[in-house]
């Protein structure tokens, strides 16, 4: 009847036939009606993707690939640098590239932290590099000349000091930073403020999109993190920048005659060293330090066997020996893996 209303247990049974095909087949009539009523409703399902606005993806797929190939390379590059600025292994690894909303990001810093505001000219707007104090005071107490156990965690902001030594690190951060754009963009880098406490910095609204950019640092048995975060709207005009992967792309190319060319003659007036072997032999220590001038050691090699050529410690001819115009010399009889060819003379002024 029209007036009866459904139970759950009869909707679920109900869709459970028209999945199955079972209303087609003359199944259960719920409704009072014949399966050929049915048929219009027992069309597939579409696929729904749930869409939280509170978290929109404004950055593309192809563009979150790029930035993590691109910081992939500058947090190894960081690490070497780092290492050598410590000296001592500092290994820093890159753990995740993810958007989310900037008030998201704020809310799960420390406080007090780290949080340095960074310039990043032609961009608009700041970025942001924040410092974890698990393994920035460990850092600060190695500059200092500190040992492996640099006790326990401070919680407290930082001293001017400290500010000054942290300033070497993020200098470093920056120069590496530079380094791993330069192909996409020339950025001018600097900072403008170190502030402690996160929540009183407000780059940009609540809701606004940025690209969080996470790196593990792992110095001897003490890790921490680093953040870099990137707000949408300082990437949005070079979008198209990042989706082309022609400045990732590192695909060896077939060699032309115009390369050719080029590299020979740029390495044709390069010196190498050519080393004609006369033979081979064994002796031992003793009779070895007895030798004098005049001394005949005898080798197996046959005097009418050509001498092996060694062009940079390679293998390249066998030549014969012999003088021209007054200089020792070896005419080349044969370059090895080839057929004999023509007779070379090189001499040796």
């Amino acid at each position: 009847m029209v007036g009866d209303v459904l139970s759950q247990a009869e909707v679920e049974s109900l869709l459970s036939a028209m999945e199955s095909g079972a209303a087609n087949k003359g199944g259960p009539d719920l409704l009072g009606v014949g399966p050929p009523d049915l048929a219009p409703l027992a069309r597939p399902r579409d696929k729904v993707t749930p869409y939280d606005f509170k978290r929109p993806e404004r950055v593309g797929k192809e563009q979150m690939r790029a930035l993590q190939t691109l910081h992939e390379g500058f947090s190894r590059n960081f690490g070497v640098a780092l290492s050598g600025l410590l000296r001592s292994i500092v290994e820093v690894k890159l753990t995740s590239v993810d958007q989310l909303t900037y008030s998201e990001f704020i809310f799960s810093l420390e406080n007090p932290t780290c949080f340095n505001l960074l310039r990043a000219e032609p961009l608009e707007g700041n970025l942001i590099l924040d410092i974890n104090p698990s393994i920035l005071f460990p850092i600060i107490d190695r500059l200092l000349g500190g040992g492996r156990d640099p006790g326990p965690i401070a919680r407290r902001p930082l001293t001017e000091i400290e500010l000054r030594l942290v300033a070497r690190i993020t200098n470093l951060f920056l120069e590496q930073l530079k380094r791993a754009w330069e192909n996409v963009i020339d950025l001018t880098l600097s900072i403008e403020r170190v502030e402690s406490n996160p929540q009183l910095v407000q780059i940009v609204p609540p809701n606004e999109v940025v690209v969080l950019v996470s790196f593990e640092l792992t110095l001897g048995d003490i890790r921490g993190m680093m953040n870099f975060c990137i707000p949408f709207n300082s990437i949005e005009r070079i979008g198209a920048k990042l989706s082309s992967n022609s400045w990732i792309t590192y695909g060896r190319r077939s060699a032309t005659a115009e390369s050719r060319q080029s590299i020979g003659r740029n390495i044709q007036g390069a010196l190498v060293e050519l080393v004609a072997e006369l033979a081979q032999t064994r002796i031992n220590t003793g009779d070895l330090v007895s030798l004098r001038i005049g001394d005949i050691i005898t080798t197996e090699k046959d005097v009418r066997e050509p001498l092996m050529v060694k062009v940079e410690g390679i293998a390249k001819f066998r030549a014969h020996p012999g003088a021209f115009k007054g200089h020792k010399a070896i005419q080349i009889a044969q370059t090895l893996g080839m057929q004999p060819s023509p007779t070379t003379k090189i001499s040796n002024k």
